[in-house]
């Protein structure tokens, strides 16, 4: 076989060669030890929550390291793309704190440009990038074409374990379709000829040499030592429309973007001998591979599942709307990357997670187990550690687009809203009332007369005489003008005049000698005030929603209690 004259054949519009191609995208010109990496996802639909995981590994290693992060789009494959995906996609990333050096970037019309000198950024405009190496493998008799249709082709590859136990002697099926692929090998140029003639497409195929009773030792940063067998699979280079597969694809723009450090799922490991037969048949040099572990999550029955796409918590565009703050998401999958990231931020509250020293050694193999809970509390530590004014800029943004009518009392008094999200802020002991935003109006909705309700009872086992008769006292002494022990005081001489102890102790020594104690009256105090038996300092909570008002609520509690 004349495998140049079957390039020219197969290839007659490709005029450049793998050394223009060199000379076109040459090496980077970064510090020593600087890392090269990228995230390089496909357009088919929403950020999910696993998809976070590699592109945050990508962006630490890149930028701890003084390196490059850049955005490459996969998009070989039309059938699956989602129109705007790769524009949401970056919306979406750029959110969560990823942002990129270079590649794929919207413009200031959010169409989808390039930024940096080893574009285009999308696959789909590489065409003639990877049939000019394709056509370099056909010279060297190191793939050859297949005139056939995708779907017969895509039936040969189709050997594994699931499908083989349909059958009662699937390794007589494998060992009859694999010498059927093998056949494919053998062809005459008269043949090519013909088949080009006849306008039919083909596929391109890698001529595989592997012998899969031997292994090639490979060094996977997270998993460490493996041996992986070889590959003697003659799989898909090119599709019939020209258009690479992600095998070859990736491969060669790892080597002419200079990627270093390749981040992905475990679900391609099974494919690495592929990727290392391939890089060795290009002379490329096999960049570092980490394969993530997937995302679990627990079922109904306490069994781990992967986190699939339909479960809560998979779309990253969900969190906006459940009230998240990106910060606390962030953290949080820090907290799942590396299992030290804990005990430096204790160690370090005040700085942000980008200043945690990410170590790969420290990734989990088994996999990182999703928990809602979890994802609260962390939460409920970021929002804890804002300032008033923080907490009420974001969550004036969130409720803009998920509860105007709440947004609106927000903006109406500035100045009102920030004094009640400052109450129990700040200090080594901050309060932690709010998880996310949508926990905002629960809490502090009855500041407002338009949220203000009898949520919970009255503590039970009182008398209503004696919860008219303590709120009834509370108004003919009360004053906002007094100080908080003053005010308490109050409240203590209420105790011992309705037979309640003022002293806890006294209490505490022989509780049966009163009805109950100061605490008591301050409940019934509480609810008649805000509705709720548990709700911050009342003091505070009446500084801020004035006499006048407070004096309406009790009165109108007293006439309801008649």
């Amino acid at each position: 076989m004349d495998y140049n004259q079957l390039a020219e054949l197969l290839f007659p519009h490709i005029t450049t060669t793998p050394a223009d191609m060199e000379e076109k995208y040459p090496p980077r010109n970064l510090p020593e030890g600087a890392k090269v990496t990228r995230f390089a996802p496909s357009p088919t639909g929403f950020v999910h929550f696993g998809g976070l995981f590699p592109s945050t590994v990508a962006e630490r290693l890149a930028h701890q390291s003084g390196g490059v992060f850049y955005l490459r789009i996969e998009d070989t494959d039309a059938k699956r793309e989602v129109e705007g995906a790769s524009e949401g996609l970056i919306r979406t990333l750029a959110t969560y704190g990823i942002h990129f050096d270079e590649g794929a970037i919207l413009d200031e019309n959010g169409n989808i440009s390039d930024k940096g000198a080893y574009g285009p950024y999308k696959q789909s405009m590489r065409g003639p990038i990877y049939q000019t190496y394709a056509k370099q493998l056909v010279r060297e008799g190191k793939a050859y074409p297949c005139f056939t249709t995708e779907e017969e082709l895509d039936e040969l590859q189709q050997i594994n374990k699931k499908e083989a136990i349909k059958h009662t002697d699937w390794q007589a099926e494998a060992e009859s379709r694999r010498a059927e692929m093998l056949a494919r090998r053998n062809f005459t140029m008269e043949e090519v000829k013909e088949h080009l003639a006849a306008g039919h497409p083909f596929v391109l195929r890698i001529l595989a040499n592997g012998d899969p009773e031997k292994k090639t030792k490979f060094t996977d940063l997270v998993r460490g030592a493996l041996e992986i067998p070889e590959n003697d699979e003659d799989f898909v280079l090119l599709k019939s429309d020209g258009i690479p597969t992600y095998h070859f694809a990736h491969a060669v723009d790892d080597h002419l973007m200079g990627t270093t450090h390749v981040i992905r799922g475990e679900e391609w490991l099974p494919s690495l001998a592929k990727h290392i037969q391939l890089f060795a048949y290009l002379g490329f040099k096999l960049p570092k591979y980490m394969h993530i572990s997937q995302i679990m999550r627990l079922d109904e029955n306490g069994n781990k599942k992967k986190l699939s796409k339909r479960d809560m918590g998979a779309n990253m565009d969900d969190y906006t709307g459940m009230g998240y703050s990106p910060e606390a998401v962030c953290e949080y999958v820090m907290t799942l990357l590396n299992s030290n990231y804990e005990e430096w931020h204790a160690k370090n509250a005040d700085k942000p997670y980008t200043d945690f020293p990410f170590n790969i050694k420290k990734m989990s193999v088994s996999g990182c187990l999703f928990d809602f809970n979890k994802l609260g509390d962390v939460s409920k530590n970021i929002i804890s550690r804002m300032t008033a004014d923080e907490v009420y800029e974001k969550l004036c943004v969130w409720a803009k687009a998920f509860d105007s009518d709440f947004a609106a009392e927000l903006l109406a008094d500035a100045d009102y809203a920030k004094k009640i999200l400052a109450i129990g802020r700040g200090g080594k002991k901050p309060r932690k009332d709010l998880a996310t935003w949508v926990d905002a109006k629960p809490y502090m909705g009855f500041f407002y007369d338009k949220y203000y309700a009898l949520v919970d009872s009255y503590p039970a086992g009182f008398d209503n005489a004696d919860i008219k008769a303590a709120l009834t006292k509370f108004l003919e002494t009360y004053d906002a003008a007094d100080e908080m022990n003053v005010w308490f005081d109050k409240i203590k001489k209420i105790a011992d005049e309705l037979g309640y102890a003022s002293d806890m102790k006294a209490y505490k020594a022989d509780p049966s000698a009163f009805k109950g104690n100061v605490a008591d009256i301050s409940a019934f105090i509480r609810v008649a005030v805000t509705g709720k038996q548990n709700a911050p300092d009342l003091y505070t909570v009446m500084q801020i929603i004035g006499e006048a008002r407070t004096r309406e609520r009790i009165e109108a509690q007293i006439a309801a209690l008649n």
